[in-house]
């Protein structure tokens, strides 16, 4: 559950900032899909928000969670032809189909298959994978196999698995922005699992202040640059904290999974963060993507897209690690 606090401050993680005390400033916290949430919101009223937000996660749960059996989500994936799909479902639907169009298919949620194949998901994973095995498989990706026809979703193949893990935190990460809009709070800041939106100032009436994380592979967390949020979104994607490693090979395999070929990408890099005026969901989708499509394809994708900014993290030709930032992100000193 989620517990309240109004100890005025910043977000250890993600946020920089003294602490200062200020009468408008709430705090929530907690857990939710699979990690921990931190909310920040200026507030007159001293609002408490802790009920509405938890029951904001469950409908994003028993929507989007391929890790909740009685979810829509999973009845689909099981098989079952009669679920009545909900609105968030079709929302997030709908921003895939378009990431997944403009990315050709470097973003796409059927992956879900190879994602569990692998070991990196919620169903059965598959011990001793071959390329026989792989390309079997396969045959049930393509986001053109799956489509909403009024309320329900048809699928291709039954053996069809959908998984939206991707971009759900980002989409919750909306869902809660909007709900606090609607009560009238134009100063926030809404973070799960380091997807983050905000609007307005904070309690300095300064931008919101981000750090993105270095990729250290000895389980240390440190800053690699820092950045402000001006009403936007930011979500970042990495392979150096989620792996696994072979027991017999001793291989790490990166759970981002190429959708073209059904194995572990072995992409150049190491994490990408993505910002815009946009949803969390849409640039979370982006942030998943570019992390398949590695280093160039990527570089090129952003010049075509000058609505998104982006800080790669990347291994060069030299096996050094080495940053790339578009020009339209500017670093806080």
């Amino acid at each position: 559950m989620m517990k309240k606090w109004f100890v005025s401050g910043v977000l250890i993680i993600l946020l920089l900032g003294c602490k200062q005390q200020n009468d408008r400033e709430v705090k929530l916290q907690g857990n939710a899909l699979g990690t921990t949430f931190h909310i920040t919101y200026l507030d007159d009223a001293h609002r408490d928000f802790s009920q509405e937000v938890d029951s904001l996660i469950h409908k994003v749960n028993k929507s989007l969670s391929t890790y909740m059996p009685e979810s829509d989500i999973s009845r689909i994936n099981a098989g079952d032809s009669t679920v009545i799909v909900d609105d968030m479902f079709k929302e997030v639907f709908r921003k895939s189909e378009l990431i997944y169009e403009q990315t050709e298919g470097a973003f796409d949620p059927t992956i879900g298959i190879l994602v569990n194949a692998w070991g990196f998901g919620p169903g059965k994973e598959i011990n001793h994978l071959d390329k026989a095995k792989v390309d079997s498989l396969m045959q049930y990706v393509g986001f053109y196999k799956v489509r909403i026809a009024g309320d329900k979703v048809e699928k291709a193949n039954k053996n069809i698995f959908l998984d939206f893990n991707a971009n759900a935190k980002g989409y919750a990460v909306d869902v809660i922005g909007r709900f606090l809009e609607s009560k009238n709070i134009g100063n926030y800041l809404v973070e799960i699992g380091g997807e983050i939106r905000v609007r307005g100032k904070n309690a300095k009436g300064k931008l919101w202040t981000v750090a993105i994380e270095k990729p250290n592979f000895d389980g240390s967390r440190s800053f690699q640059a820092v950045t402000e949020l001006d009403n936007e979104s930011i979500a970042t994607s990495g392979n150096y904290r989620k792996f696994k490693i072979d027991p017999e090979t001793g291989k790490r395999y990166a759970h981002t999974i190429d959708t073209q070929t059904g194995y572990p990408s072995r992409s150049d890099l190491l994490s990408a963060s993505v910002i815009g005026h946009l949803d969390c969901a849409d640039v979370d989708g982006y942030a998943t993507a570019f992390m398949a499509m590695g280093l160039d394809k990527t570089k090129k994708f952003l010049e075509g897209h000058p609505e998104l900014k982006a800080f790669l993290i990347y291994t060069n030709e030299k096996g050094e690690i080495d940053t790339y930032s578009t020009k339209n992100l500017k670093l806080v000193e």
